[in-house]
């Protein structure tokens, strides 16, 4: 899998709706849940509906490799875990198109080189800007960093709540979900997983 590239292919580009169009689109949703688009609180929100979601979905236009952006190598020697942890972050389930609400734990091994801290939370706000599935994002943020890094390993946790399982269907309030992933010697190592895993929770 190459997670660096965009997600949206050149012909799928061009075939973007345009601003009018998804505007009609929003007022067509209105329609279809019983409301009227004409009424003086709904006549602006085709045009806010469509600027949110341009927001909402940046991720699309982004990619993971300007993210990163550069990396440095006067480390000191230092070969150690790094780990940033309590990234928050919201994305949108692309089942139901609701919230995904939580937080990315993300650390790598270092092999001669490292990224600013900033970064490592940029690719995390990229691929939660798209539609998603939580197992995706958390394989999609690892193998990022693995093909921009090439550090001796990554190890990628997130937590999460649905609102597809809180607001609809099932209706489980505070209910999380756990993904993790670990490539090269998180996956190898069980004790470099166990040391993760404490940090995230000391």
């Amino acid at each position: 899998m190459n997670a660096i590239v965009k997600n949206l292919p050149a012909d799928a580009e061009k075939a973007r709706p345009t601003q009018q169009e998804a505007e009609e689109a929003v007022r067509t949703l209105l329609r279809w849940a019983g409301d009227d688009p004409a009424r003086e609180g709904l006549v602006d929100t085709p045009k806010r509906v469509a600027k949110a979601y341009r927001e909402l979905f940046a991720g699309y236009d982004q990619t993971a490799e300007e993210a990163l952006g550069r990396t440095f190598e006067e480390v000191a020697g230092y070969d150690d875990m790094v780990l940033v942890r309590d990234i928050p972050f919201f994305s949108h389930c692309e089942h139901h198109m609701v919230p995904i609400i939580g937080k990315a734990h993300v650390a790598y091994l270092p092999k001669g080189r490292v990224l600013g801290l900033s970064k490592i939370a940029r690719v995390v706000e990229v691929y939660g800007r798209r539609l998603q599935t939580q197992e995706a994002m958390t394989a999609q943020i690892s193998h990022a960093i693995q093909d921009v890094l090439s550090p001796r390993g990554v190890a990628v946790m997130i937590e999460a709540e649905h609102m597809c399982m809180s607001m609809r269907g099932i209706q489980k309030q505070g209910s999380s979900t756990l993904t993790t992933t670990f490539i090269g010697e998180f996956d190898a190592n069980a004790a470099e997983q166990a040391r993760f895993l404490m940090m995230i929770r000391r």
